[in-house]
C-alpha cells in the first residue's frame, strides 16, 4: 500500500505550545522543499492552546493534523493489490486470473468494491477432487454464459442469460432405449451428433443439450427444442474433454469462504501478529472503513513491513514523543532542550543549540540551505520565538534569538510589541476554560534519575487571573499526581508582567523544592521573583538537586 513517496511526520511534544506547533510546520516547509519530492507532513499529538491558535489564525494557517501514535498499522505494510472478481465468474476464469497474476487467493465482490466472499487455489483444487455429484451445476445454479466460456460454444437455441437451475448431467452414449431409463426431466445431456439420441432427450424433457465435436445440429432438432424449451449448446470439444471441463464452469460464488478473518487498514500490526499465527491462512483480506477491499496480507509481509517514519521537533524526551515512537524510524531531531532519553537504532541528523526556541534552529536552517521563507511562515517563527522567550524576557532567550525575531518580523509585516500582546493577551485568557485545559495546556514529563516529575506552566499578563486559578489547578494536581504515579507534580503560575512565578508542588519531595530553589515558601507553593523559565530556571536546579 506503500510507494516511494512515504509521509513523513514532523511532530512537536505533548501537550504542544505554539514553538512546537509552528515548529512543526515552518520545518515541514522546508523539507518539502529540499527533500527532492518526499512528502513531510506538520503532525500534533494534542490539543492547540489558545495562544497557538491566535498565531495560526492570524496568519491564515490550517492547524498541524492530529495524531494518537505512531504505531505500524496495517496500511504501512505492502499489501497486494489483488482484482476483485465478480462472484458469478466460473472456477476456470478464476484460476486463470491467479495463475496470470500470480496468486493463490481472489477477492469476491458483487460491485467491484465490497468484499463479499475469497476463494483459494485450495477450494479449486477441492472441487475438482472431492465433489462428485452430477446435479452440482443445477445446485449451483450456473450460468449458460459459463458454460459457454469454459467449452469455447455457441449457443444455438435458448437464452444465454438463464442458468442450469434443476436436474443432473449425463453424458448420452447409449441408445435411445437405453437412455430413457437414465435421463430425467431438466437434465443436462452431452451428447454428439446422433438424431436418435438428441429427439430422445428432447422428447425426455431435457434443459439442455450440448453437442460436441462442433457438429452441425438438424433444423427439426432446433425446431423441437424450441417449442419444448430446451437450450442447446454446440462445442468444438470432443465428449471426453467437454465432460470433464464441464464442473469448470460452476461460478465460484458456490465455493467462496465467506466467514472471514479480515484486516482494516487502520488495525495495529503487533494486534494481527496473533490472529495471523493462530489462522495458518496463506493470505488475508485488508478492508477500509466501508468494508472496500484493499488487497490481500501475507504472513511475509510482516518481515518487509516499513516502519513510520517520523522528524521530531522541540523535545527528544520519551516522556514527552508520541506514543509507539519505539516502533517508528526517527529520521530527525531538531531541538533545544536537554539531551534527554530517546533512542535510535541507526545514527540521526540530531541538531541541538542552546537558543531560545527552536524555532530559531530552523530559521537558520531556511537560510542554511538557501530557502526563502514565506511571509506566513516568517510569521509563525517570529511567534513561536515570542512565546517561547516571553517576548526576550526569559532567561534562555540569547541575542541572536531576538536578531531573528527581529528580521521574521520584517518578512511577515510584523509590529513586533504589539503582536506579542496581542499574543499574549490571548493565550493567557483564562476565562472559562476546565482547569484541565489549563493544566495540560503546557504540561511536560522528566525523567531525572530515579525521579519523574511533571511540570506544568500557564503564563499570564493578569496576576489576579492567575490567583483566581491557583486553588483549583492545586486540587487538580493531586489528582494528577496519584493518576500518573509521578514522585512529584509542579506547576508554574507565571506573572509575565511582573516577571515572577508561583510554583505550586504536590508530592512527598518538599525538601527537594527547598533545596532547590529560594523563595517564600507556603503551603504547596514557592514564590519565585525573576524565574520565568521553565527550561532554564526551573528544571536545571531540579536536577542538580536529584544528582547530588
Amino acid at each position: 500500500m506503500h510507494d516511494a513517496k512515504k509521509e513523513i511526520a514532523v511532530i512537536g511534544h505533548r501537550n504542544p505550545d505554539t514553538d512546537s506547533i509552528c515548529s512543526s510546520i515552518a520545518y515541514a516547509y522546508l523539507k518539502n522543499n529540499i527533500s527532492g519530492g518526499q512528502q513531510h507532513i506538520p503532525k500534533r499529538i494534542g490539543e492547540i492552546n489558545s495562544e497557538t491558535r491566535f498565531v495560526l489564525d492570524y496568519f491564515k494557517v490550517e492547524e498541524p493534523v492530529l495524531i494518537m501514535d505512531v504505531k505500524t498499522q496495517v496500511k504501512d505494510i505492502n499489501i497486494r493489490k489483488v482484482p476483485a472478481v465478480h462472484p458469478e465468474i466460473s472456477l476456470k476464469k478464476a484460476w486463470e486470473t491467479m495463475k496470470n497474476c500470480g496468486i493463490t487467493t481472489l477477492p469476491i465482490s458483487k460491485d467491484g468494491r465490497t468484499l463479499d466472499g475469497l476463494i483459494t487455489v485450495d477450494d479449486i483444487a477441492q472441487s475438482y477432487m472431492d465433489i462428485y455429484d452430477n446435479g452440482i451445476l443445477s445446485t449451483a445454479r450456473t450460468p449458460y454464459r459459463n458454460l459457454l466460456e469454459v467449452l469455447e460454444g455457441e449457443i444455438l437455441v435458448g437464452d444465454i442469460e438463464d442458468a442450469v437451475y434443476n436436474g443432473q448431467v449425463l453424458i448420452g452414449a447409449m441408445n435411445p432405449e437405453v437412455m430413457e431409463s437414465y435421463l430425467h426431466p431438466k437434465d443436462v445431456v452431452i451428447l454428439g451428433n446422433r438424431y436418435e439420441s438428441q429427439l430422445c432427450a428432447i422428447e425426455m424433457g431435457a434443459q439442455c443439450l450440448i453437442v460436441t465435436g462442433g457438429l452441425p445440429v438438424a433444423a427439426s432438432i432446433k425446431k423441437l427444442a424450441e417449442s419444448k424449451n430446451c437450450a442447446i449448446v454446440i462445442s468444438p470439444y470432443d465428449t471426453y474433454k467437454v465432460a470433464r471441463m464441464i464442473n469448470q464452469s460452476i461460478p465460484i460464488r458456490h465455493f467462496m469462504i465467506t466467514n472471514l478473518t479480515v484486516f482494516n487498514a487502520d488495525d495495529y500490526v503487533e494486534d494481527i501478529r496473533e490472529v495471523m499465527v493462530k489462522k495458518r491462512y496463506r493470505n488475508f483480506p485488508v478492508v477500509d472503513n466501508e468494508n472496500n477491499c484493499i488487497g490481500m496480507l501475507s504472513r511475509a509481509s510482516l518481515i518487509n513491513l516499513q516502519k513510520k517514519q517520523v522528524i521530531l521537533v522541540d523535545h527528544n524526551e520519551r516522556s514527552q514523543a508520541v506514543d509507539g515512537l519505539e516502533e517508528a524510524e526517527i529520521l530527525e531531531i531538531i531541538d533545544h532542550h536537554r539531551i534527554g532519553d530517546i533512542e535510535t537504532v541507526g545514527p540521526v541528523y540530531f541538531r541541538n543549540q542552546p537558543l531560545g526556541c527552536t524555532a530559531t534552529i530552523i530559521t537558520n536552517m531556511y537560510r542554511e540551505n538557501h530557502v526563502d521563507i514565506p511571509r506566513q511562515i516568517a510569521g509563525l517563527l517570529c511567534g513561536a520565538i515570542l512565546s517561547d522567550t516571553l517576548s526576550f524576557k526569559s532567561p534562555t532567550c540569547t541575542h541572536y534569538d531576538r536578531l531573528t525575531a527581529e528580521q521574521l518580523a520584517q518578512i511577515a509585516g510584523l509590529e513586533m510589541n504589539e503582536f506579542a500582546k496581542a499574543m499574549f493577551r490571548a493565550g493567557s485568557s483564562l476565562s472559562g476554560k476546565p482547569v484541565e485545559e489549563i493544566f495540560y495546556q503546557d504540561f511536560k514529563q522528566f525523567k531525572m534519575g530515579d525521579m519523574e516529575l511533571g511540570v506544568g506552566q500557564i503564563s499570564s499578563m493578569d496576576s489576579a487571573e492567575l490567583e483566581e486559578i491557583k486553588n483549583d489547578i492545586l486540587v487538580y494536581m493531586k489528582k494528577v499526581y496519584k493518576e500518573k504515579g509521578l514522585d512529584m507534580v509542579l506547576f508554574m503560575l507565571t506573572d509575565i508582567g511582573n516577571e515572577q512565578t508561583e510554583l505550586l508542588f504536590v508530592g512527598d519531595k518538599k525538601d527537594l523544592i527547598s533545596q532547590a530553589f529560594e523563595g517564600k515558601m507556603r503551603d504547596h507553593a514557592i514564590l519565585l521573583p525573576g524565574v520565568v523559565s521553565r527550561k532554564k530556571q526551573v528544571i536545571p536546579p531540579l536536577l542538580g538537586c536529584v544528582n547530588q
